[in-house]
């Protein structure tokens, strides 16, 4: 068995020694210095080349190195090949800790504080009543940040394309459903898979359906954003804030108005991140099964893109 590791932006030093001693009879490489392309069955791919395809003519499965599949042209990769992605349980506590603590925060009134210290003023205010969060995209990650949430006393409504039962969840999955949470919402998180569908989807139609003192925390894709709008609605008071940890293009340039925008919240797409030990053996698994025959885990519905 090849494996090839093609994940472009970051030493993948650390991938290859762990993958290495988790699986030490399978040959592993990386791209672009790797030879006998023809032997690779197995792809680690993360913003992989797109000429890079074409010169794998026995590859079997592709294993994207995060938890979405959006970093893969999946026009490029065969039919026949198997995708798959990462569910890392870290990654879901990691997400709910990070979107719980944003609403607490925004609830709380802290930037405002923090802003307030800076000059020296002594203001106090009782901290927001909002209690309801609409979240979009109820996959694992969403369903775990809504079970702390409600652990939290917050009441929650959640978004989904398919139908789905939780516990103390308002589920929805059609779009008149949507509008009317959307009409009702305190806080608005976006953790939906990037598709072609979801492009853009909190664009200028979306946010004026939110109340004014609504908050957008978007910890999916920054493509999910239309930037403009986004802008747009902060500074004509259509929404009361932000808070955006993910960005179309990365890291975000010093001259983008997000950074000295005063209702926007940056982080450094930090709110989720993966463990080299948890990812590498959740793809160790995967190519062991690809030797043995057996079925993959975390297949991807390419019908559904993720």
């Amino acid at each position: 068995m090849h494996v090839l590791v093609a994940i472009s932006g970051r030493d993948c030093s650390k991938i290859i020694a762990t993958l290495t001693a988790k699986l030490p009879n399978v040959t592993i490489s990386q791209w672009p210095d790797c030879e006998n392309l023809t032997d690779v069955e197995f792809v680690i791919a993360w913003l992989a080349p797109a000429d890079m395809w074409a010169q794998l003519p026995n590859l079997k499965a592709v294993s994207s190195f995060g938890a979405g599949v959006d970093s893969i042209d999946m026009n490029l990769i065969p039919e026949n090949v198997a995708v798959t992605r990462i569910v890392d349980e870290n990654l879901a506590d990691d997400m709910a800790e990070y979107v719980l603590t944003h609403i607490l925060a925004h609830k709380l009134r802290l930037k405002e504080y923090f802003i307030k210290q800076q000059n020296q003023l002594w203001q106090p205010k009782r901290a927001f009543k909002h209690q309801h969060v609409v979240i979009l995209g109820f996959g694992e990650l969403g369903q775990r940040c809504a079970q702390r949430l409600v652990a939290n006393h917050f009441s929650v409504s959640a978004f989904s394309q398919s139908p789905k039962n939780i516990a103390d969840v308002n589920c929805i999955h059609k779009q008149n459903d949507l509008d009317n949470v959307l009409a009702q919402a305190d806080y608005l998180v976006c953790l939906l898979p990037l598709t072609a569908q979801t492009k853009g989807v909190i664009n200028r139609d979306l946010l004026v359906q939110l109340p004014a003192h609504a908050v957008l925390i978007n910890v999916a894709r920054g493509q999910h954003v239309v930037a403009e709008d986004l802008l747009w609605a902060l500074d004509n008071q259509v929404i009361r804030a932000a808070t955006l940890d993910v960005f179309e293009h990365e890291p975000l340039v010093s001259d983008h108005p997000f950074w000295q925008h005063p209702a926007i919240t940056i982080t450094p797409h930090c709110a989720a991140l993966s463990d080299v030990d948890s990812v590498t053996q959740q793809i160790a698994d995967n190519v062991l099964r690809l030797q043995a025959g057996d079925k993959l885990n975390n297949k991807v519905d390419r019908t559904k893109g993720y």
